[in-house]
């Protein structure tokens, strides 16, 4: 991407906030925020991220620094939420290397299960606003009508392309869960593949903050279980893979679920499949998630009695 490419208000801010204009760009990717990778001009690398200012970032900035401090593996900010316009911003370390650690067999959930209890543990001890409104993947907690959070992006297309088993599957996971009335706890909600790095079986760095959420412990747990194998676009594990999950899990926080916050579990793990094939199919993309969610949801709706 050519300098003369950046935003306009990127390089004011890179001088204000972090001393220096950009002098090259080391990579650009857009999806819910914009994230730059810039080299300065004193020749520090860092990265610039600016997403719509919802109220959600200083949290999951303030969180990220807590722990990064105490020496988790992620990036370090640089600076606080500031804002730009409309825009919240905020720079960190750059990161690098790592690989995805793929697949989704037993024995790798329970590789991914015992990084994310470490995760929620570390945030256990963080105190920061909570980071709301949750993510709209995981927003089953909305109070729009209907059964999904209202996204003019998903909810100006043409719904009919989406099975109405979808809509029916999401429905009774979120009455499970909002039914159960569990206590809510500061949480990774966007713990895939794809967010993570890995030397090996040692994690390198966890990414995507901002991704952070506040729901029910189990809840967290059960989206990560159906997840954590996507390294693209969004799939479901197999079943026995989110068993392993949340039993590997519950094994290295060193308590068991109740019956409910495992029925919980389950009920998490299949809304966010639902909310994933709902829009894989009005993105007219090719079937993944929502050909494994029918495969799937009548087992993951019975294990959640929903």
């Amino acid at each position: 991407m050519p300098l003369d490419d950046l935003p306009d208000w990127l390089p004011a801010w890179c001088l204000d906030h972090l001393g220096g204009e950009p002098a090259a760009v080391l990579f650009q990717v857009q999806q819910v925020s914009m994230v730059f990778g810039l080299r300065l001009a004193g020749g520090a690398d860092v990265v610039v991220k600016a997403r719509a200012d919802d109220g959600r970032a200083s949290s999951c900035v303030a969180a990220q620094a807590r722990l990064a401090e105490r020496g988790f593996p992620c990036a370090r900010p640089l600076t606080p939420v500031t804002g730009a316009g409309s825009l919240a911003v905020h720079a960190e370390e750059l990161r690098p290397g790592g690989d995805m650690l793929p697949g989704d067999s037993p024995d790798v959930a329970a590789c991914y299960a015992e990084l994310f209890a470490r995760l929620m543990t570390e945030l256990a001890d963080v105190t920061v606003p909570p980071p709301l409104p949750n993510p709209p993947w995981v927003r089953w907690d909305h109070t729009d009508p209907g059964v999904w959070p209202a996204m003019d992006c998903l909810d100006n297309r043409d719904q009919s392309v989406v099975p109405s088993c979808v809509a029916e599957v999401a429905e009774r996971a979120r009455r499970r869960i909002l039914a159960a009335g569990l206590p809510c706890v500061l949480g990774h909600a966007d713990f895939e593949a794809q967010n993570l790095r890995w030397h090996g079986w040692q994690v390198w760095a966890v990414h995507d903050w901002d991704s952070l959420a506040w729901h029910p412990e189990a809840a967290l747990a059960g989206a990560a279980s159906g997840s954590f194998a996507s390294a693209g676009p969004p799939m479901l594990a197999p079943v026995e893979s989110s068993e392993a999950f949340l039993v590997a899990y519950q094994d290295i926080r060193g308590r068991l679920f109740t019956e409910v916050e495992v029925q919980v579990a389950w009920a998490a793990s299949v809304w966010m499949a639902a909310y994933n094939a709902r829009e894989e199919a009005l993105h007219g993309h090719t079937s993944v998630g929502g050909d494994a969610l029918r495969a799937q949801a009548a087992e993951r709706l019975r294990r959640a009695d929903a």
